[in-house]
């Protein structure tokens, strides 16, 4: 594979804020560029699919906090039977 280098200039910061990443990722710094530069598509996802994208979460938002209630209160009623059958075993006060 042919390869050529690239230069790019930045504040020491940011120079070790990518080396710190990288290492996260466990890639060498030049990889994790190459990775970010390939991922990078601006024009991926328009404003308007975005707002469209908005709208749907904040219709399905309330729905999902009543399930969320609705779970809560399911696994509170659990607890309590669990723990009345604990108590009736003796293994619990």
């Amino acid at each position: 594979m042919q390869t050529a280098r690239m230069t790019v200039l930045m504040t020491p910061d940011r120079k070790a804020a990518i080396e710190q990443r990288a290492a996260q990722m466990g890639v060498s710094s030049g990889e994790f560029i190459r990775l970010a530069v390939d991922n990078y598509d601006r024009d991926d996802v328009t404003e308007e699919e975005l707002g469209a994208l908005v709208d749907e979460v904040n219709q399905i938002i309330p729905q999902m906090q009543a399930s969320l209630q609705r779970s809560s209160e399911a696994l509170e009623s659990t607890h309590q039977v669990v723990d009345q059958l604990l108590k009736e075993m003796g293994i619990r006060q």
